[in-house]
């Protein structure tokens, strides 16, 4: 079985405005942060409204994302998660299948 080398990965993506807002509620929701605060070991967290798809890995994109989002991943003060599939199902996104979320953490 060879490997197939991906030179480009278009990873962009629209979301349904009234989906967005389901999913962005759903991130900002307090129980939520607080849940991501705690796996992030801060007091809390604040959803940014950034959201990414992940990408394949290659020279271009070591780290599996957008390369507009590496700066985040090497910040102390942020943290990516992957999105819940149960937050996608209920905004009734599908595709794509997944998305991360980046916080920011809290001082404090």
């Amino acid at each position: 079985m060879a490997l197939k080398i991906i030179d480009h990965f278009d990873g962009s993506f629209d979301l349904d405005p009234n989906a967005k807002v389901t999913l962005f509620e759903l991130l900002k929701g307090e129980s939520f942060r607080q849940q991501v605060a705690q796996q992030a070991q801060c007091t809390s967290v604040d959803f940014t409204e950034l959201l990414f798809q992940p990408v394949p890995y290659s020279a271009a994109t070591p780290k599996g994302m957008p390369a507009e989002f590496e700066k985040f991943y090497a910040a102390a003060d942020y943290i990516i998660i992957n999105v819940p599939p149960n937050f996608m199902f209920k905004a009734k996104i599908f595709k794509p299948s997944r998305l991360c979320a980046i916080y920011r953490k809290d001082k404090g």
